[in-house]
């Protein structure tokens, strides 16, 4: 997974495979995805990334099964 952050455009791209687009969907006003044939995510687009989702700070973490 990338994510690319595009400072002119305030524009965040999330990248998760490296497969053909055969469809783009729009979430909501400001958020985009891209679709294989098959409906698997490849990619996730968030405009005004800073302004409307917080983009100032990114971080990761994996999170480890916890066994009760």
């Amino acid at each position: 997974m990338k994510v690319k952050y595009f400072p002119d455009t305030d524009t965040a791209l999330v990248e998760f495979v490296d497969n053909d687009i055969y469809e783009t969907k729009e979430i909501s006003e400001n958020v985009y995805v891209d679709l294989d044939r098959n409906g698997n995510l490849i990619n996730m687009t968030i405009e005004h990334a800073k302004a409307g989702a917080g983009l100032s700070e990114f971080s990761y973490q994996e999170m480890v099964a916890q066994i009760a």
